[in-house]
């Protein structure tokens, strides 16, 4: 790229080239991506049969009010699953779908989506989270583990491990810019704090750890290395308030051990914390709230909740889909009730919803940036304010479809000069004030200057004040065999990265690659 004029202008050219190819490419004639009306639940996409995992044509459709996937194999007959459980909201979300972004790609097509996983050319969203696993060891035999940890194949050497970092970071044009560490259980790796000083030095940006949280509760020394070698967020798995849910999920009640593995990351110096809670009906569907006013009692380490609704891949009985399974409407509208509306389905946006900020920091760096183009049945988020004991979301004193969508115009009127750019930021900083309600906003929070300070700036200290003030609340909702939707997997932004040298969508890993 050999300038201002040239950046935003290639990256418009390789989207329109790479949906070319997705709709040339994709599954043949009779199974392509289709065209689809945003008013109107009637498509057919591409699936799996569950059971041979022969790709199969889908029906997505709406009823009663809920959105369903219908499929028939010829062997193996026809299989019904509920795909959203919110027509209305699905319909809100669904409009986020837009355009992705194209890689230079590891494998190409040759059996058809998904098994050249790789990636292949299929695919449109760069990769935004990089996950290695460190080991198939765990401490825990939890019955709803989707990897099945077990401790049967080798951990990778740290070669091994060295490589996959390369390879995220190698990704053209967009290196990945994060990395998390699973498993199994990646603590049980001694070299774990050398593992993230080289991730580190590999040039990642967010280093993140998803752990049970064991060995973190058992030394503050552990915690301290792990800070010292660069770890920014540990995702730690946590279903609940009470030690019923643990019972259920995990075997055992391990509640004390979370809340001791939060004291000891405080006395460590770590200070970002994601809970992860597994979310099933029956298990710890009625704790929605208690789990995120937990987190905002704790708010000075812990940063978000990511509630991830079960996916039937794994250890879990498959059988229990009808009893178990949530979606992500079903988890908002839980969340709602259980706050009495404080929060509510209002304040949910997909993650691709601010896909106008990308563009934005990509049109002013002149750098492509990654973008967030995952498919908006994925995932949702909101971010609370904490003032006088309450949780007010964002979205009551900022018009954020206002401001996104100025910001939308902006770019799209931007013509690569360095005039232009200029012009748009100064416009998009004078008209902050426009969309922000001070009188709804907290009294101790400028929410225009934090705002400004942002748009302006752009720093990680900027958004570092944003984010130490503010509560994420999300939920991500990962893909089985039998409600995959391959649109919704070839947008996939969170990728396995293997010794093999392949990079491998989330779901794909876990329904056949693994």
């Amino acid at each position: 790229m050999s300038g201002i004029h040239e950046g935003p202008l290639i990256q418009s050219e390789l989207i329109k080239s790479q949906e070319k190819r997705i709709a040339a490419n994709s599954m043949g004639s009779d199974i392509s991506l289709m065209k689809f009306s945003h008013d109107s639940i009637d498509r057919w996409v591409s699936s799996l049969c569950p059971v041979c995992l022969k790709v199969i044509r889908a029906h997505i459709l709406e009823e009663n009010g809920k959105v369903f996937m219908e499929k028939q194999c010829d062997t193996h007959g026809e299989f019904r699953e509920i795909y959203w459980s919110d027509a209305s909201l699905y319909k809100k979300f669904i409009k986020y779908l837009g355009q992705g972004t194209t890689q230079d790609r590891s494998a190409s097509e040759q059996k058809g989506c998904p098994f050249d996983c790789g990636l292949c050319n299929n695919h449109i969203t760069n990769t935004l989270l990089g996950n290695i696993d460190l080991t198939s060891r765990c401490n825990m035999s939890c019955p709803t583990c989707f990897a099945d940890a077990n401790g049967h194949n080798p951990d990778p050497s740290l070669d091994q491990i060295v490589a996959m970092m390369r390879t995220l970071r190698a990704e053209k044009p967009v290196p990945c810019p994060a990395v998390q560490f699973s498993g199994g259980e990646p603590t049980l790796r001694e070299d774990l704090p050398q593992i993230i000083d080289l991730a580190r030095r590999s040039g990642f940006s967010q280093i993140q750890l998803a752990t049970n949280g064991l060995r973190l509760a058992s030394s503050p020394e552990f915690c301290a290395s792990l800070r010292h070698s660069g770890l920014n967020t540990v995702y730690l798995q946590f279903d609940g308030v009470t030690p019923e849910p643990y019972l259920k999920n995990r075997g055992r009640d391990i509640l004390p051990i979370k809340k001791r593995a939060l004291e000891n990351m405080i006395t460590a110096g770590i200070k970002c914390v994601v809970l992860v809670p597994t979310l099933a009906k029956g298990i710890n569907d009625h704790q929605v709230g208690d789990i995120v006013r937990f987190a905002s009692k704790n708010i000075e380490i812990v940063r978000g909740v990511n509630f991830q609704p079960v996916s039937f891949t794994g250890r879990i009985d498959a059988q229990e889909r009808t009893k178990k399974r949530i979606t992500i409407p079903d988890f908002i509208a839980l969340l709602e009730e259980q706050t009495n509306n404080e929060i509510t389905r209002d304040d949910f946006y997909p993650i691709p919803f601010i896909v106008p900020i990308s563009q934005l920091i990509a049109a002013e760096s002149e750098k492509f940036q990654p973008v967030f183009s995952i498919h908006p049945c994925c995932g949702a988020a909101t971010y609370l304010y904490k003032f006088d004991g309450r949780l007010i979301p964002l979205t009551r004193f900022l018009d954020v479809e206002g401001l996104l969508e100025r910001i939308r115009t902006e770019i799209e009127n931007y013509n690569g000069s360095t005039y232009g750019k200029l012009k748009m930021k100064g416009m998009i900083l004078r008209e902050i004030p426009k969309f922000v309600d001070a009188r709804q906003a907290p009294r101790d929070l400028n929410a225009t200057r934090m705002l400004i300070r942002i748009f302006r700036f752009g720093t990680r200290e900027s958004l570092r004040e944003f984010h130490n003030r503010m509560l994420f609340i999300g939920s991500m909702h990962f893909q089985d065999r039998y409600n995959l939707d391959l649109e919704r997997l070839q947008r996939c932004g969170i990728h396995y990265a293997t010794p093999d040298g392949r990079v491998i969508p989330f779901c794909a890993y876990n329904i056949i690659y693994r």
